[in-house]
C-alpha cells in the first residue's frame, strides 16, 4: 500500500475504505466539485453544505472510486470537515492529511492521500469565486503536492 505505521492506523485506513462514511451526494449542496489523481486512477467528488452564514463546514458527502489511500482519505476528511470553518479547510495542507490518516505516506501515495483535501479546497475557492477551475488534479504545479 505504500504506507507504514502502526497496525491500528492501517486497519482504520482499510475500514474507511471498506466502509466510508457520508459516502453519497447531497442533493442540495452549498457546492459541489470532483478531482483526479491521474497517476493512480482516483477520483473523488465532493459535496459541501455551509451554514447561513456561509463561514461553517454543516455537511460533506463524498463519492468516486481510486485506491484505499484516497478513498479512506476522503472518508475521514467527510467527517472531520464537518463542525468546522471554511478558514479551518483553506488551512490545511499535506501535514495535517498525514495526521489524520496516522501513517507515514510515501512520496508516490502523497498525491492520493491529499486528493479529497485539494478537491474540498478548490471547491471553496471556486464557491466563493477566488479560482476559476473545472477539476482538480493532482499533478498540477502546486507546491504543496509533490511529483
Amino acid at each position: 500500500m505504500g504506507i507504514g505505521g502502526s497496525d491500528m492506523y492501517r486497519q482504520q485506513i482499510l475500514d474507511h475504505y471498506k466502509n466510508p462514511r457520508n459516502y453519497g451526494e447531497i442533493e442540495d449542496a452549498t457546492f459541489t466539485h470532483v478531482g483526479e489523481n491521474p497517476m493512480c486512477g482516483d477520483t473523488i467528488e465532493m459535496d459541501v453544505v455551509l451554514d447561513d452564514d456561509e463561514e461553517t463546514i454543516e455537511a460533506v458527502a463524498f463519492r468516486g472510486d481510486g485506491c484505499a489511500i484516497s478513498q479512506a482519505s476522503a472518508s475521514m476528511l467527510s467527517e472531520q470537515l464537518q463542525g468546522t470553518s471554511i478558514e479551518e479547510l483553506r488551512e490545511m495542507d499535506r501535514d495535517d492529511i498525514t495526521e489524520m490518516l496516522g501513517v507515514d505516506i510515501s512520496p508516490m501515495r502523497i498525491k492520493c492521500a491529499v486528493l479529497a483535501e485539494k478537491v474540498a479546497q478548490d471547491g471553496a475557492e471556486i464557491y466563493f469565486g477566488e479560482k476559476d477551475l473545472d477539476k482538480t488534479r493532482t499533478e498540477s504545479d502546486d507546491p504543496d503536492v509533490p511529483e
